[in-house]
């Protein structure tokens, strides 16, 4: 088996071995408020977490380039908890594959040495990675701009300019982490068969290597194991669910928005109801506008024409007596 197969075939399983317990823990930490990320470096870690022999290679990233990787304890607890849990995967993996498909017996402290030399070699090697990506990444940048700004394409609409920008320096970008995976991986490859080199063969058949493989995978007490495993999400759930509240942002009462209630659906006939009575209410308004303005006309002109028959009537003699004269 050459060392890009054997690598692939211990990583990826030790992946889906190890990985679905550490982002349970990773998920409790962050619903406990025990540490915090940004999306970009949380999607980093949870890439970190996915590979088991990468768990000293994120910390030294951390001091080489300073990286903001986030706040919190729960950050160098979770680096803690993911030792045990890698070195378990592996060894369950590599028995695995020594048995299945090297017909190996597998050394004793396999599963601790592997993942030693494995995360040495992630250690070393994912910084050099980083380099190296980044380094492709910024130039192919940098080149795909600089073809852009030439006479020949500089009429390019914009939304096509960065649809090609993104697809030529991406391409190239993913191109060469792709190749440094295969590299690093095959690098690991090569560690197991260093290992694979001292083991004796086993003179079992294939069903009895089987046999002896499953009965290594299932505890001798069952129902304790069950028991023990079914207590164990439990309290995580509890723990979980109850901290999730805390930690989930709510907006602050000055920021609260107005409660928008629902639209009722919209009916032509009740429409055609509804305007057709305002219609009618409105005109009713209209004649008691109009009939009382009436009124005040009639009442105006009632006042005019008294008035002009008191200026016409004449003065009565009776009541108009000679001035006299007092000595």
């Amino acid at each position: 088996m050459t060392p890009l197969k054997l690598g692939l075939n211990v990583l990826w399983s030790a992946f889906w071995t190890g990985f679905p317990i550490k982002l349970a823990i990773a998920l409790l930490f962050l619903a406990l408020g025990m540490m915090h990320f940004e999306g970009r470096i949380g999607l980093a870690l949870f890439m970190y977490l996915a590979s088991p022999v990468t768990v000293f290679a994120m910390p030294i990233l951390s001091m080489a380039f300073e990286p903001h990787l986030g706040e919190g304890f729960g950050i160098a607890l979770l680096f803690l908890l993911c030792i045990p849990i890698d070195i378990w995967a592996m060894g369950v993996v590599s028995r695995t594959v020594f048995l299945e498909k090297l017909r190996l017996e597998p050394p004793d402290g396999l599963a601790l040495s592997l993942w030693i030399k494995t995360a040495l070699v992630g250690a070393v090697y994912m910084p050099i990675l980083w380099l190296v990506v980044s380094f492709v990444t910024e130039n192919s940048i940098a080149l795909s701009h600089a073809l852009f700004e030439t006479e020949m394409l500089k009429g390019v609409p914009v939304a096509e300019k960065i649809g090609i920008e993104l697809t030529l320096w991406g391409s190239v970008s993913l191109g060469v982490l792709i190749v440094m995976l295969l590299i690093g991986v095959s690098l690991v490859g090569r560690v197991i068969q260093s290992a694979a080199k001292v083991a004796r063969s086993t003179s079992e058949t294939y069903q009895g290597i089987i046999t002896r493989w499953d009965l290594m995978r299932v505890p001798a007490d069952q129902g304790l194991m069950l028991m023990a495993i079914t207590l164990v999400g439990i309290v995580l759930s509890l723990l979980f669910w109850s901290a999730l509240p805390v930690s989930t942002p709510h907006p602050h009462e000055c920021c609260k928005k107005p409660e928008v209630k629902a639209q009722p659906p919209y009916k032509p006939v009740d429409a055609l109801n509804k305007d057709e009575k305002a219609l009618a209410v409105l005109a009713a308004q209209v004649e008691s506008l109009e009939k009382v303005k009436a009124e005040e006309d009639a009442a105006k002109e009632k006042e005019k024409d008294k008035g002009k028959a008191v200026k016409a009537k004449p003065a009565d003699p009776k009541n108009s007596a000679p001035a006299s004269v007092t000595h």
